[in-house]
């Protein structure tokens, strides 16, 4: 392994010893097992004690990694010499006016603006956005929100959420300023630019103002960081007197809310990963409150839409009643008196083993539908008209030439002739599409490209290679994998590689352009992205067979990920390094205990390694909402006895760990820090190897880390940085990097 270089033997008499804390037996009983845990008392984030550690942790981690900081400046400075820093977003209408935001080089933070939009009676025309340039303002341009004002003095700065009132005139705004995703709103009078005197303090993501412009709707989070009720604040009235709307008791069930697309309802979601309600509340019947659409009591997945279909009140419903990976069905209000047996429901979209559908939602024409299909989000149209009848209309799909690739809505519009799309792949930058909805005289449709992001620095597309391959796990199940690389890396085994991945909640790690990755590539980096099962990326069967008591398939799938590189042919097998965050991070722990041997370093982002404990309080952030993905090891030994056998914290053992970086923050409140604080702990009081544990803690940041954009530039680098010292990948190839 001489190529993969640590500090040079001068640089390392100075590195100082890692910090060593001190250790304080914590007694855990469950189920007749005893577990003592000597680290436990780092959780108290208000000791002084514990702050002292987290910095000398940090102290050592510079020491540690300082020959990497030229490297980092490099990758940054390629990062930032790619980004075209003053940009904007295509506009997105609303009602009469046009939304954009700006960005400008040298500033952190995005600039909201709009303009007056046009009705001319051509409806593709005022739907087509106006053409907007980097650094010139439009006529008439309003800002209503500079990130860089409202962030100026301020640790942390980030908008969780934003409303306009439907005649334009008020705008509401969620700022964070601590990185603990909890917001304090303001609603601004955009003909004066005068504050209002309404303001609400510790709020969750989503504000909603009536369709009069006369409540705004907002969440609020319990002691455990669950979003928990749905309140009413009619404006100028005092905040105290704000009306619960709807509180959800259950500890396991999360609550959201949201406008129906017609804007006469606003629809109530509460669920879990199992099953779910939706609650309904007419504008026009205000009074009369909330209305159950199917009782949880039925254990259905479902989301529903109330819409006018050729005038008669309908529900469209995406639920997974008798269909694993979901199906689309109408249903009449009037139905849902009856026992459910009972209902009739009328098929819009059959279920399909082969086909997951996400979600489905309407305009005053169409059905816009969201399916995933050999592991590809696709997006396909169907015409309202004979909906749920003999005479419904085929499926429309926008049609794109790559064979990897994420295709969504990003936005519609009820009356709009067109619906929003997002693209992007491995190697094209992200683009904006309006799709013109079908019409019997364009009945494909048509995809019009808005925007392309540029990419600087001689970037090109045909520089690089992505393909599809397939991992063969224990079990015999095949795994896909995305295989990144440049063009010019040769398949004769000497290269470096990287194994990233998530497997948790039944997310997707789907194909999307990412400027930082191009320094990892540019330094002949082959990176693998292992589509592993507890991912959502083959369907509800896949997440299913990777939760739970099935969930060590996620970890064994990733191993057999790394397998299939080290004999690939492209990559040394002693220089392959994996990285993964959040529920990742605890697959990057199970894979260092797993299988140490096949790995020279591990980069672990807000790491969930010391799942068991957090899970076993109910008291701690989102605890209770986790059973229903790891199961309940409070009230079940089973899973208990599944977890500790390999929650990455409890599973330490004396061996030969590689380099290791877990990367945190200290106000993060969905991973908490102290998890990579014991874990580190663990790790050198344990591992028998000599390779270096560091800590890098960001004091004021939240889960996403910190919140400028260069900020965050400079953290992308510094994790690949370590990754390619480690890997001894850091010189770029021939011809490759910045032009």
């Amino acid at each position: 392994m001489s190529h993969i270089s640590s500090a040079s033997p001068v640089a390392r008499e100075t590195v100082p010893e890692p910090p060593v804390a001190k250790r304080v037996p914590t007694r855990r009983e469950h189920h007749g097992d005893v577990f003592v845990d000597h680290y436990e008392w780092l959780r108290d984030k208000e000791s002084p004690e514990v702050v002292e550690h987290l910095k000398a942790e940090n102290a050592y981690q510079e020491a540690v990694t300082a020959h990497q900081e030229p490297l980092r400046e490099t990758m940054f400075q390629e990062i930032k010499g790619r980004t075209q820093e003053t940009d904007l977003s295509v506009p997105s209408r609303k009602d009469g006016w046009w939304y954009y935001s700006r960005s400008v080089e040298g500033k952190e933070y995005s600039i909201q603006c709009r303009v007056l939009a046009r009705n001319t009676g051509d409806p593709v025309a005022d739907w087509t956005p106006p053409a907007v340039e980097a650094g010139v303002e439009l006529p008439g341009e309003e800002v209503l929100l500079d990130g860089n004002v409202e962030a100026e003095g301020q640790p942390f700065f980030s908008v969780g959420g934003a409303a306009v009132t439907v005649d334009g005139n008020l705008y509401a705004y969620a700022v964070d300023n601590s990185g603990d995703e909890r917001f304090t709103l303001r609603i601004k009078d955009l003909r004066t630019g005068e504050l209002l005197p309404d303001v609400i303090e510790d709020i969750f993501y989503g504000v909603a103002f009536s369709p009069d412009g006369t409540r705004l709707f907002y969440t609020v989070v319990d002691e455990s960081w669950r979003p928990y009720q749905v309140k009413s604040h009619v404006l100028g009235t005092p905040v105290a007197e704000d009306e619960v709307l709807y509180q959800e008791d259950d500890v396991a069930m999360w609550l959201g809310f949201d406008l129906a697309s017609d804007r006469r309802h606003l629809v109530l979601s509460i669920g879990c990963s199992e099953f779910s309600e939706t609650r309904l509340l007419r504008f026009d019947d205000y009074d009369s409150g909330l209305k159950t659409v199917i009782p949880r009591g039925e254990h259905i997945l479902y989301e529903a839409e109330p819409f006018l279909l050729e005038g008669r009140e309908t529900l469209l419903l995406t639920h997974n009643k008798d269909a694993i990976n979901s199906m689309v069905s109408l249903v009449d209000p009037a139905e849902l008196t009856k026992p459910i047996a009972a209902q009739n429901w009328r098929t819009v979209v059959a279920h399909s083993d082969d086909v997951r559908v996400n979600g489905a939602g309407v305009t005053s024409t169409h059905l816009v539908l969201s399916i995933r299909k050999d592991t590809i989000e696709r997006v396909q149209v169907l015409p309202l008209a004979g909906l749920g009848a003999p005479a419904q209309g085929a499926p429309v799909e926008p049609a794109f030439d790559e064979e990897l690739y994420t295709a969504g809505v990003s936005g519609s519009d009820y009356e709009a002739p067109v619906i929003r799309m997002g693209y992007t792949s491995y190697f094209t930058p992200s683009r904006v599409y309006d799709f013109v909805l079908p019409t019997p005289g364009l009945p494909e449709g048509q995809l019009l490209l808005r925007k392309e992001s540029p990419v600087l620095g001689g970037y090109s597309s045909s520089d690089y290679v992505a393909t599809r391959e397939w991992a063969t796990a224990d079990d015999g199940t095949r795994v896909p994998l995305s295989v990144l690389r440049h063009a010019s890396v040769q398949p004769d085994g000497t290269a470096a590689g990287l194994v990233y991945g998530y497997g948790s909640y039944e997310v997707s790690m789907d194909p999307g352009f990412g400027v930082a990755r191009l320094s990892l590539l540019d330094r002949g980096i082959v990176m693998v992205i292992a589509h592993i099962r507890g991912g959502g990326e083959l369907g509800r069967h896949w997440y299913e067979d990777g939760k739970k008591l099935n969930k060590k398939n996620t970890f064994t799938d990733f191993i057999a990920a790394t397998d299939w590189l080290a004999v690939s042919g492209l990559v040394d097998p002693s220089r392959i390094a994996a990285m993964g965050g959040s529920a990742g991070g605890l697959l990057m722990g199970a894979i260092a205990n797993m299988a140490p041997e096949k790995y020279a370093a591990v980069v672990a982002q807000v790491p969930f390694v010391d799942a068991l404990t957090t899970i076993l309080d109910p008291e701690l952030p989102l605890s209770a909402l986790e059973w229903e993905e790891w199961g309940n090891p409070i009230t079940d030994p089973e899973a208990y006895a599944y977890m500790k056998s390999y929650t990455p914290y409890e599973n330490v053992g004396a061996t030969a760990y590689p380099k290791i970086a877990a990367v945190t923050s200290f106000n993060d409140t969905r991973v908490l820090y102290v998890e990579p604080a014991k874990w580190v702990q663990a790790l050198r009081a344990t591992a028998t190897g000599t390779e270096p544990v560091v800590m890098k803690i960001e004091m004021d940041g939240g889960h996403g880390g910190a919140s400028g954009r260069y900020v965050q530039w400079r953290e992308r680098a510094w994790d690949y940085a370590f990754i390619a010292d480690s890997l001894g990948a850091t010189e770029l190839l021939p011809g490759a990097g910045l032009k």
